[in-house]
């Protein structure tokens, strides 16, 4: 069910969430100079890590793996990935779509839960 093509779209669009999420929060909780180097650069750290740290041969992602990681680790930062979106929407006062996103989080990763088998295997 993890890599059904409807979970899949899900997760790509709270991938895009949760990135918008970070910028949103640097540039509401900053000024100045900050204000752009937050919203841009949170976003921009995590965009790094998201596409660095992989699980060879993921069948939710390309399966290419630049830094090789164990299944565990990649299940944590994404956890802490979505964790820091939510956290994100919270913190610049929109705790609607903060839990909205996190409702929305879990029922992925509810679905996802024979991704979630295989990585804690890996």
């Amino acid at each position: 069910m993890g890599s059904h093509p409807i979970n899949l779209a899900l997760r790509l669009l709270l991938e895009i969430a949760a990135f918008i999420s970070m910028a949103y929060w640097g540039w509401t909780q900053h000024t100045g100079f900050q204000r752009y180097a937050w919203a841009i650069g949170l976003p921009l750290v995590w965009a790094v890590l998201w596409g660095t740290f992989n699980v060879p041969d993921d069948p939710s992602r390309s399966g290419k793996a630049p830094v090789r990681v164990p299944g565990f680790v990649r299940l944590l930062l994404e956890l802490v990935f979505f964790g820091t979106g939510a956290w994100a929407l919270w913190a610049a006062g929109q705790p609607l779509w903060s839990l909205i996103f996190a409702v929305l989080v879990v029922i992925h990763y509810a679905l996802s839960y024979d991704r979630i088998a295989w990585l804690l295997r890996r």
